[in-house]
């Protein structure tokens, strides 16, 4: 369902800070990878266009009244979700960004990256959030952003094709839900998983080289689903970056 562009509210929130706590690279070096979909929310829209000019647009899907916000983030600005709601509420409140299925996110066995910067709480992200995501297990592959756990720490998530293919996750051992601007990177690398978290190697976890990621879901930020409401995230998202190569 398109948010309706007079529910786009261009004002800042109790939930960030003033400035940004980091500023950190948006990735390990890029070498030769080529940037295949970059989302900077500068503008307020119904729809988010491609920055990087490969990548199709982000629409904005809503539940239950659902709105985001468009807050000053440096000299730019970033996109704030809704709070996140009980996850037994008969009510909720939620957005969820979704493309198309875009081939160019496709990565198959190459090396790829995958990431965003965000300020959230513990409350934004209750038991497990999911930031980003292309596809979903146990069926054609997926690649994924996540935040959960006891610890609630973000995490990297990439699956090959195929009911029980296994997952593989790096898990970060450093958690970033202080209200500050942090930078979560996922690269897939010829041998490993690796997460980045504001420009620092926080983990990672062996990969065979054979795990092709390839299926025709779209790329879909801030949820697993518009009806996942266990999944939605509460905080505030900027530069959404893929790079393959």
């Amino acid at each position: 369902m398109k948010v309706p562009t007079m529910l786009l509210a261009a004002a800042a929130i109790a939930l960030l800070p003033a400035t940004a706590a980091v500023a950190a690279p948006a990735a390990p070096a890029a070498g030769t990878a080529t940037v295949v979909a970059k989302y900077t929310f500068d503008s307020a829209a119904d729809t988010v266009s491609d920055a990087s000019g490969r990548g199709l647009p982000l629409r904005l899907r809503a539940a239950d009244g659902g709105t985001v916000k468009y807050v000053t983030k440096g000299s730019g600005r970033a996109l704030a979700f809704p709070a996140r709601c009980a996850e037994n509420a008969a009510k909720c409140p939620r957005v969820l960004l979704e493309g198309g299925d875009d081939q160019d996110l496709d990565p198959g066995t190459k090396p790829f990256s995958y990431g965003l910067t965000l300020a959230a709480t513990a409350q934004a992200v209750g038991s497990e959030s999911n930031l980003l995501q292309k596809g979903v297990a146990d069926a054609q592959g997926q690649w994924k952003l996540q935040i959960g756990g006891k610890k609630k720490l973000p995490s990297c998530v990439i699956a090959g094709a195929g009911k029980g293919a296994k997952r593989y996750m790096a898990k970060s051992s450093t958690g970033v839900l202080d209200n500050k601007w942090h930078t979560v990177t996922c690269q897939r690398t010829a041998t490993q998983l690796i997460i980045w978290v504001d420009g620092q190697n926080r983990g990672a976890v062996a990969v065979p080289s054979s795990v092709s990621i390839s299926n025709n879901l779209p790329l879909r930020v801030g949820a697993q689903n518009l009806n996942a409401k266990r999944t939605a995230f509460g905080g505030a998202i900027d530069d959404v970056t893929v790079s393959v190569g």
